[in-house]
């Protein structure tokens, strides 16, 4: 039982670090530079911004539920 407890609490301790060091490459690279930008590159002249083209079948795009 004390090894269940000793590899869950080591799992979470080596998890922890993975993040913190994860999180601090990510901001080396620059990743959070310019979220905006980002945020807009996956729209386009089909799917403009601000415009709802996203639909469950059988309910007209745009619609109300």
């Amino acid at each position: 039982m004390l090894f269940v407890f000793m590899f869950i609490w080591s799992f979470a301790l080596l998890a922890g670090i993975m993040m913190v060091w994860l999180l601090a490459w990510a901001i080396k690279r620059g990743e959070f530079q310019n979220m905006r930008e980002g945020s807009r590159m996956i729209f386009d002249k089909g799917e403009p911004i601000g415009k709802v083209t996203d639909h469950f079948p059988g309910t007209p795009a745009g619609g109300s539920r």
